[in-house]
């Protein structure tokens, strides 16, 4: 069996004004890591923490809720609050993107970039993203067909109860959008599915700030961060930073 090497939490220390960067559903900081990279040699510290089970088995990662991976995210605004931040502002990526969004509708932030966000996810569609990223892990830990395709049957059989509270996640956070009133960047990817376009026109028109701007990308899919126009998407990104009021 191969041993996988289990992604962390990073803290980048920059300068005096902070980002708290939210990773992906299924995937883990990897997805931030780039982004962190060239804000902190642009003087942002940036902090991303990695969400309960992520980053372990599809088995384990079903094991915990949306109200676990909030506590991480909130738990990432306060440690950069007791590392003397004063100053923060907030990027997600798809979940974590939604994470963006409840955010800024709740915690006291300079300004919000929502990348990938659906308005709305199936907990079916949710546990096909499990199963492929469960198919993936078992693979890279070398796992021969007969033993991938027993335990793919018993994670079948495993409980979606956190993927219906996800599913009510979304919606409660894209209900409430009017309550966001940050400064606030949405981007999506052309290549991806028609879906997040049109979830980045309805959130552009319900978010309650006058201060907000939506760019689609020509060669992005889902994981802008990771993607072809990642120059473009990071210089964006600096550019809505940088003239935000902090």
């Amino acid at each position: 069996m191969m041993k996988i090497v289990r992604p962390k939490a990073f803290f980048y220390k920059g300068g005096e004004k902070a980002v708290l960067l939210l990773h992906s559903f299924t995937s883990n900081t990897i997805d931030m890591k780039k982004l962190g990279k060239y804000l902190q040699k642009n003087n942002y510290s940036c902090f991303a923490p990695l969400y309960s089970g992520h980053g372990l088995t599809a088995e384990e990662l079903l094991t915990y809720r949306p109200s676990d991976w909030w506590q991480d995210v909130i738990n990432g605004y306060q440690l950069l609050k007791d590392e003397g931040f004063e100053k923060i502002a907030v990027i997600g990526l798809s979940l974590g993107g939604v994470f963006a969004l409840k955010v800024g509708q709740e915690l006291k932030i300079n300004g919000v970039v929502a990348m990938s966000v659906p308005i709305h996810r199936e907990a079916t569609f949710l546990q096909k993203r499990v199963f492929h990223y469960a198919k993936g892990y078992k693979q890279l830990e070398g796992k021969n067909e007969e033993q991938l395709n027993l335990e793919m049957k018993r994670l079948q059989n495993m409980s979606i109860d956190s993927l219906i509270e996800f599913q009510q996640l979304i919606d409660i956070t894209m209900d409430k959008l009017a309550l966001l009133t940050s400064p606030i960047r949405i981007l999506y990817g052309e290549l991806d599915e028609p879906l997040y376009k049109e979830s980045a026109e309805v959130i552009f028109q319900s978010v309650a700030t006058n201060q907000k701007t939506m760019k689609g990308y020509p060669n992005s899919k889902h994981l802008m961060t990771l993607g072809t126009d990642i120059n473009n998407v990071n210089q964006d990104i600096l550019a809505f930073l940088d003239g935000l009021t902090w």
